[in-house]
């Protein structure tokens, strides 16, 4: 009996795909088979970036929601967002090794405590990238598959309509629904983020065209038209789920991408408003004071950055869950490049 390493002996050769190689290896060191839900989601536990980055923006969800409550729900934390109380500490943080102190992330220029602030902020920008992204996958999703599927007429006029949304800066654009949902549409973050939403779909629909392009020459395809399926059904039941993978990363990304958006949109003015807060408000807010109170910067700036890299790592994670080909590739381009 052969005992070779299958890795070592595939490497030696030269040409291999190291996904379907791993997939290999994990089935005949288990003797067992798996669906393909398995092996996406046994690729992405393997994926030690996706995993620590899972766990940090969960941490922070539930620090974020769980701290100062959310709706008619108390928190644990003893100081409200809204609330002044008396100066501690010259507002500096009290924050130490083994203890919180009064005022962990200091106070604001009014005497408000910082962590209140930055939870209700980290709130507001989590509920708002979150809607962003379901609202520009769902309409991503649609006309990409609408385009890609029927084509003629409808491909022209979806595609024509996605191109002059590219065309256009999206913050630009961004800035001007902002503006147009805090004056006109009474404001409100669900509003705001409905809106961009609205805005945001043109990559996805792109890429999901070309996963329908490639699909829907496919033999099951042509075997659901022969049986009489009707176009929903084939796009629903047989095209979709074949292109979950590009759809589910590409939301990912765009939860990431809508995280920036709002902070930007905010510290330009045409985001969230005052007297509600966003970590992108925040920043706007108190930016003059970065010599002599730099606590009210780079705390709102680490959780910008903790959470759009978490989510970041995920979609990486997903990706290479779902192509596992794409991590094979970057494996041999570091291969070739260190040669």
């Amino acid at each position: 009996m052969d005992n070779t390493d299958p890795k070592a002996h595939m490497a030696a050769v030269g040409n291999f795909n190291v996904a379907e190689l791993d997939d290999e290896v994990l089935d005949s060191t288990t003797n067992k088979s798996y669906s393909q839900g398995q092996l996406v989601l046994r690729r992405f536990l393997r994926h030690r970036a996706a995993m620590i980055s899972l766990v940090v923006f969960l941490f922070i969800i539930v620090l974020a929601f769980s701290s100062i409550g959310f709706g008619p729900v108390p928190g644990w934390w003893k100081y409200g967002y809204e609330s002044t109380h008396p100066i501690v500490n010259d507002r500096a943080p009290t924050l130490g090794w083994f203890t919180l102190g009064e005022h962990p992330m200091g106070q604001d220029t009014a005497g408000k405590d910082y962590f209140a602030l930055i939870m209700r902020g980290t709130q507001r920008s989590i509920i708002i990238a979150f809607i962003v992204g379901i609202v520009s996958t769902l309409i991503g999703t649609i006309i990409g598959a609408l385009s890609g599927y029927l084509r003629g007429w409808v491909e022209t006029i979806l595609m024509r309509m996605t191109d002059l949304f590219i065309v256009i800066p999206l913050l630009l654009l961004a800035a001007v629904v902002g503006q147009l949902a805090s004056e006109r549409l009474g404001g409100g973050i669900i509003m705001l983020a409905l809106l961009l939403g609205f805005l945001s779909w043109t990559s996805l629909a792109r890429l999901v065209r070309g996963e329908v392009l490639s699909l829907r020459e496919r033999e099951f395809v042509y075997a659901a038209q022969a049986l009489g399926a009707s176009t929903p059904r084939i796009i629903i039941k047989h095209i979709l789920p074949n292109a979950l993978g590009t759809i589910i990363v590409s939301a990912t990304l765009a939860i990431a991408a809508a995280i920036l958006l709002e902070t930007s949109l905010s510290f330009l003015g045409f985001g969230v408003k005052s007297p509600d807060t966003s970590l992108g408000l925040l920043i706007s807010q108190y930016q003059q004071k970065f010599s002599s109170q730099p606590w009210l910067f780079y705390w709102p700036a680490g959780f910008i950055l903790a959470i759009a890299l978490s989510v970041n790592f995920i979609g990486d994670g997903l990706r290479d869950a779902f192509d596992p080909r794409q991590k094979g590739k970057a494996k041999r381009f570091k291969k070739v490049a260190k040669a």
